[in-house]
């Protein structure tokens, strides 16, 4: 029997609603250039990648020149920040859950492809850092998802085995990453649908 001792969120489109966010931060960047991505080719192609690895991708299909990279994820960054200020409100029922895990003393961890700065202020914003015992990130690992590092490295941080690990995800390069990990995945379509009944739920279904 798995006896789960640790529960990962993801950050994007799991704990916040923010994947439109970085849709509009990352248009507006590559607009001074006259470059753009639709709505669709951001839910299927990027969705869920760091933004050098979308810039990435750019490059090789849109010829967007490797030298811009730096500049253009700078301004995304900040245009990020401007949404982030603007939009990002604390949620009751994640506050919720995080405060009935910590209470049942569950390890509480972050694993996000977002940088360091972006996932300070959101989760300072929705007054949910108080709750997490480790927080990696983009800069923390060489490679991001759908890569296993970013999670090995936060069960690491948090000393526990694979197997004592739920990772909460919302889209398949987090989904690839987590199970590549070893960890067992609870797969949610929106941040809405992180409770704690669906949590503590699932639980109960891998430790019976």
């Amino acid at each position: 029997m798995n006896h789960i001792k640790a529960i990962v969120f993801d950050m994007d489109g799991v704990l916040v609603d923010a994947r439109e966010w970085h849709f509009l931060a990352l248009n507006k960047a590559l607009g001074l250039f006259g470059y753009t991505i639709t709505l669709e080719d951001h839910e299927t192609t990027f969705n869920g990648l760091p933004t050098r690895k979308k810039l990435e991708i750019l490059s090789k299909n849109n010829g967007l020149p490797g030298s811009m990279h730096g500049f253009i994820n700078d301004l995304k960054q900040k245009y990020t920040v401007e949404l982030v200020h603007e939009r990002c409100r604390p949620t009751f029922k994640h506050e919720f859950a995080l405060q009935q895990l910590k209470k049942a003393d569950y390890k509480i961890g972050l694993a996000s492809n977002s940088i360091n700065a972006t996932i300070d202020l959101m989760m300072e914003k929705t007054s949910l850092k108080r709750y997490l015992d480790a927080v990696i990130s983009a800069e923390s690992v060489a490679n991001g998802k759908p890569d296993p590092e970013i999670y090995l490295k936060i069960f690491e941080t948090l000393a526990v085995n694979p197997c004592e690990v739920i990772v909460v995800e919302d889209n398949d390069n987090g989904i690839i990453a987590a199970t590549l990990a070893g960890a067992h995945v609870l797969k949610v379509d929106s941040p809405e649908e992180v409770t704690i009944d669906r949590i503590f739920g699932f639980i109960e279904e891998i430790e019976v």
